[in-house]
């Protein structure tokens, strides 16, 4: 049986049309980075690189040591290649600027380089988020403005998931592809071609300790989610939650299901709980790719206009139906 690498992918893509040749590379940069990053976590205290930072990043949360060096990798191994003219991550406050000594390319990259890392030393899975976008004015220093595009924008984005095994899932806006990295070859292997969301589900994902903080819409919909047969559903629900949201989200492309971090009384005031820019237009982008819906409850999350680098929006996204269901609860209400 043939084995497709991620790099016979890319190229396959471009020779199609789909992609130029810096966004090819690029992505394949980023890859080489998700390798590097798979390496420290598969480690854990091995490598002593569990436990606390003793740093805040922007959004004023503890980091682990892992954040720091996930953000350094991707930082490092994307700033000599020639493909972007700026990066922002989650963990910095300030966009990272291209050092002058390098070549600068038309790409922005956005990224959340260990997303769900509170699960790092209990040694459950976590992630990396990205996001491309273009650069909007071709041979200028990128400024925070430069990053300001709704979602609808984004050009790729993508994750990797470090589980049992370590997963990278791609869109370049021609569907949703998983490569699955074989550690004795070195390299990224064709494995989950075209996956989809499937509209109708029975799994949702929510974190239930918040339910006094929800807004009535969302307290109603997951109401009749727990009244199951006996409620006007008809039908009994599963709840799954990993605090990953690359965990969460990737089980819902598998298998399909209902990934919420709604609008609460707690985060109101910060807009929602999770960032835009880092996490929901990346992952909205791909679920939608895979016939999937992805919401704030009120608009489509890749029409947001964003209006700051470190916006916060709840999140609703997932199985088309379920989608459908809470937005109008929302709009509703």
């Amino acid at each position: 049986m043939r084995r497709v690498t991620l790099t016979q992918f890319l190229i396959e893509q471009q020779r199609a049309g789909r992609i130029g040749p810096d966004l090819r590379l690029l992505i394949e940069v980023v890859a080489r980075a998700v390798k590097a990053i798979s390496v420290n976590v598969s480690k854990g205290a091995l490598a002593g690189v569990l436990g606390e930072a003793g740093t805040d990043n922007v959004q004023g949360e503890a980091q682990k040591k892992l954040d720091v060096i996930a953000n350094e990798i991707l930082l490092q191994a994307n700033e000599w290649g020639g493909h972007l003219a700026a990066m922002a991550s989650e963990e910095v406050e300030e966009v990272h600027h291209i050092p002058f000594d390098y070549p600068k390319g038309g790409f922005l990259l956005l990224f959340d380089p260990l997303d769900g890392s509170s699960n790092i030393d209990v040694n459950i899975s976590v992630g990396t988020i990205f996001s491309v976008l273009r650069c909007p004015d071709t041979g200028c220093e990128p400024d925070e403005k430069a990053f300001l595009q709704p979602g609808r924008e984004q050009v790729a984005a993508g994750y990797a998931l470090y589980g049992p095994s370590t997963l990278l899932i791609l869109t370049v806006g021609n569907g949703v592809h998983g490569f699955t990295l074989d550690r004795e070859m070195g390299s990224f292997v064709y494995t989950h071609p075209f996956m989809t969301v499937p509209v109708d589900t029975q799994e949702y994902a929510v974190n239930a300790s918040n339910a006094r903080y929800w807004e009535p819409p969302v307290q109603r919909y997951v109401g009749e989610l727990q009244e199951g047969k006996r409620g006007p559903r008809g039908k009994d629900f599963n709840m799954r939650w990993v605090a990953s949201m690359v965990a969460d989200v990737h089980r819902i492309l598998t298998r399909g299901g209902i990934f919420m971090y709604p609008m609460d009384e707690k985060c109101r005031n910060k807009g929602g709980k999770l960032r835009l820019m880092y996490e929901a237009n990346p992952m909205a982008m791909i679920v939608e790719q895979a016939g999937g819906k992805a919401t704030t409850g009120r608009e489509r999350i890749l029409d947001v206009q964003p209006e700051k680098l470190h916006q916060r929006v709840p999140v609703i996204l997932g199985s088309a139906n379920e989608v459908d269901l809470v937005t109008r609860y929302h709009l509703e209400s």
